[in-house]
């Protein structure tokens, strides 16, 4: 466990994911490879490899799959001490299926330890502690939907953001199969209620049948800054005071794009905490999702400090030109090109 108090506290649910091997139909699948996942744990973990002390707060099941989730965040420098194990209920799973060069979920989750969360959750001494000891609070609309008590916790957490200072960050993280018989009222209090939004533009069309970071700004709300991303093409934060910015994706050689989202959190998040201006928040969420893609897991170790410092502060054409693959990343702004 950390020793250092944490400046970022990450809520929400992780699971253990279960990779196939191979490409054959999921019923003939011997063999699959573990690793924990999850948007919130995945963020932890992420502003925690950018030097941000970062906690992670949950409910676990006490069980051998909730073991390895705390053993994981905490080699990954996470603060797991606000988590709270579950003798009853089991920590979530998901398998991820790839065929036909489709990638494929198939989550197992009901009745989890995390969707017992409830406001009264928040309460808990080791919670609390973190709370107010955070300067900023991730989650995201996942969490929203995993039960109508957590749902509940979530408009509490707005309520604590009012008292105790911090800043609410929120990702969409948008799931309709997690809404389908449930009514998205709750995420679109949390939305309107967060300090930082960030949202897919694909998402958001089916979420708010618009992706024009304007109308957005309309249907959530004057209050947070609102970062759109647009795939492999750009992402956009748009400021409480009107002011809009701007920075394209990198070229990446993409293995896998789950978990990328999350990495562009990570590195947006870290940068705001860091005082970074907003060109290079945008830059660091970039470098942190590119290392993502180029790699199989759903969450990767971002670029060295110096190739960070390199990237953040290069020209607007190296960066342009600058590609991400497994074998590194090749850019002018490098010396020797290439990393």
């Amino acid at each position: 466990m950390v020793d250092v108090v944490p400046r970022a506290i990450c809520l929400g649910e992780a699971m253990i994911m279960l990779a196939a091997e191979t490409g054959a139909p999921l019923e003939d699948v011997e063999t699959f490879r573990r690793s924990v996942g999850g948007a919130e744990c995945n963020v932890a973990g992420g502003l925690a490899a950018l030097g941000i002390p970062t906690g992670w707060v949950s409910r676990l099941g006490a069980d051998g799959f909730g073991r390895h989730v705390l053993r994981d965040l905490e080699s990954r420098g996470v603060d797991v001490g606000g988590v709270e194990d579950d003798p009853l209920r089991p920590t979530g799973l998901y398998v991820k299926h790839t065929i036909g060069g489709r990638t494929r979920m198939h989550y197992y989750r009901s009745g989890s330890a995390a969707a017992a969360m409830n406001a009264d959750f928040l309460d808990r001494t080791a919670v609390r502690n973190r709370l107010v000891g955070a300067e900023l609070v991730h989650t995201t609309g996942i969490t929203a939907a995993i039960s109508t008590t957590a749902a509940e916790l979530l408009d509490r957490l707005a309520a604590l953001r009012d008292t105790l200072g911090f800043t609410l960050s929120v990702d969409l993280n948008w799931r309709p199969a997690l809404w389908r018989d449930a009514n998205p009222a709750p995420l679109w209090r949390l939305l309107r209620a967060a300090d930082v939004v960030l949202i897919g533009a694909d998402e958001a069309m089916l979420f708010a049948g618009t992706n024009d970071p304007q109308e957005l700004r309309q249907l959530f709300g004057p209050r947070s800054t609102l970062v759109v991303k647009s795939d492999s093409h750009v992402a956009l934060a748009l400021e409480p005071s009107g002011s809009s910015t701007s920075v394209p994706a990198l070229t990446v050689d993409v293995v896998e794009p789950v978990g990328a989202g999350d990495a562009f959190a990570a590195g947006y998040l870290a940068g705001t905490l860091q005082g970074l201006p907003m060109e290079q928040r945008l830059r660091l969420g970039h470098l942190s999702a590119a290392a993502v893609l180029a790699v199989p897991d759903d969450h990767a170790a971002p670029p060295e400090p110096v190739v960070r410092d390199a990237l953040l502060h290069c020209s607007d054409e190296d960066w342009a030109h600058t590609q991400v693959g497994a074998a590194g990343i090749n850019s002018p702004a490098l010396v020797g090109g290439a990393v």
